[in-house]
This record gives C-alpha cells, sequence and structure tokens, in this order.
C-alpha cells in the first residue's frame, strides 16, 4: 500500500499535524506525476531550489504520496542538541565535506541502507539555492547521481514553481497576502542511468550523469513555466561567485 511507509508510528506524525496546517494555509499544492514516486523501496528525489521554503513543500508533496520526507542534511547540524535528536529519529542522512576516498565510502554505506530500509532520501543536486538570476536550475552536483548509481537506486526528478511568490530567494521573512497562493509540483519519470553504472566512479560517468538529471529537473520546470530555459545552464563559477554564491575575491 502507498500509505504504509507513513501509516507506521514515528515522530513525523506529531511533525505532520504541526507542519501540514501550516503550509497549508500559505500555499495551494498541486502535486503532477505523484504516481512516479515509487510506492515501496529506496529512491533518491532531486528538486530544484529557488527559495528557503521549498523544503515545506517538497516534504509537503511527498508525504502526501505516502512516503516520508527524508532529506541530506549536513553533519554538524546532527550535533546540535534537540534538532540532532530530531533528524537522527526521522532518519535524516548526514553528510559531511570529507576527502574523495571517505566521501565514496560514505556514499556507499548510506545507499546500503536507503535499500536495506527501503527508505527515500531527498538530495538537491545544485547544493543550494539557484543563483541563475532568471531562477532556472543551475550546474547540478553529483551528490544525488552518486547515491543512486552506488546502489541501483531510482533518481527522480522533480521541479516546483509558485514557492518564490510566498518566500523569494534570499528574501528574510513570508508574503503572506493573499494566502494559500498556488505552488505546482510536478515529478518526473526516473533518469536513465543504466549505461553508466559500470563507470559509476569515474567523473566522466558522474558528470553525465548529472547533466542528464539537470536536464530532466529543468524539462520539467519549463513545463511548469511555460517557456524555454536559457541554452546555457548558470555556473556561479563563470560569474565570479564561490559554491556558497558569494562573488570570489
Amino acid at each position: 500500500m502507498a500509505a504504509s511507509e507513513r501509516s507506521r508510528p514515528s515522530l513525523f506524525w506529531p511533525l505532520a499535524v504541526i507542519v501540514i496546517p501550516l503550509v497549508s494555509l500559505l500555499a495551494r499544492i498541486r502535486t503532477t506525476g505523484a504516481e512516479k514516486l515509487p510506492r515501496t523501496g529506496a529512491f533518491v528525489l532531486a528538486p530544484n531550489h529557488h527559495s528557503e521554503l521549498d523544503p515545506l513543500i517538497v516534504a509537503m508533496s511527498v508525504y502526501r504520496t505516502g512516503r516520508l520526507p527524508r532529506f541530506m542534511a549536513k553533519e554538524s547540524l546532527f550535533r546540535i542538541p534537540v534538532v540532532g535528536w530530531v533528524l537522527k529519529r526521522t532518519g535524516m542522512i548526514p553528510v559531511a565535506r570529507s576527502s574523495s576516498a571517505t566521501a565514496a565510502k560514505q556514499t556507499m554505506a548510506q545507499s546500503r541502507e536507503l535499500v536495506e530500509h527501503g527508505r527515500g532520501v531527498i538530495v538537491y543536486p545544485e547544493g543550494t539555492l539557484t543563483r541563475d538570476p532568471e531562477l532556472w536550475p543551475m550546474r547540478g552536483k553529483s551528490g544525488a547521481v552518486r547515491l543512486a548509481l552506488s546502489g541501483d537506486i531510482p533518481l527522480i526528478p522533480m521541479a516546483q514553481w509558485g514557492t518564490q511568490a510566498i518566500m523569494g530567494r534570499y528574501q528574510k521573512g513570508l508574503s503572506l497576502w493573499p494566502l494559500r497562493k498556488p505552488v505546482r509540483v510536478l515529478i518526473g519519470d526516473p533518469v536513465d542511468l543504466s549505461d553508466l553504472r559500470a563507470r559509476a566512479t569515474e567523473p566522466a560517468a558522474l558528470n553525465e550523469a548529472t547533466d542528464r538529471l539537470m536536464a530532466a529537473i529543468t524539462a520539467l520546470l519549463e513545463q511548469l513555466r511555460g517557456e524555454k530555459a536559457p541554452a546555457n545552464r548558470w555556473n556561479p563559477a563563470d560569474h565570479g561567485q564561490n559554491e556558497t554564491g558569494r562573488l570570489d575575491s
């Protein structure tokens, strides 16, 4: 059953009681393609990212399908009292900045855990809010495809649009009026990586897989926005920005 994972008692229950009514006041979420998300088993869901409010929209969309929304989170957050306890109890996945060898081992372990427990994880492939001036997806990083390739896990692209009307990029507060602004979510077919699995550790294969993923996310967002994305994807390095979006000195 689609709701079997959500129906098990967990910390998600009290969180949902608090979060869902609040988000429902802010956004009227319409999700298309929910059937593309596997009803059981592991998956890696990769959405676009243009507002600090995105995780709540994505989490609510996933929760409505019967799956539990688990995210990759910085390892440092797991050391914060209370916050770390909540992250661990809800099955969020820690990610640490480390050497490539250590990162590869960590990815393998995380993939095995996802498959073993039949869990899904949400990974923002851009790594941060897009820097594209028109809010199109920018160049992606390889974290999502590494997880998918390591465990032969379905890699599902997702696009959402409308959240920026509630909380714009870098906006300090919410735009509350009118309430229940429309937000559209579109889930796509799994990205085909079958021809790359034998070369899953090669940089060229990871780059190709990441390009395919970002192209799939962008195509979904084009459908939602009803317009074409720029031919060239925004790359912060080409505009004098570091990975945080700040200008390099």
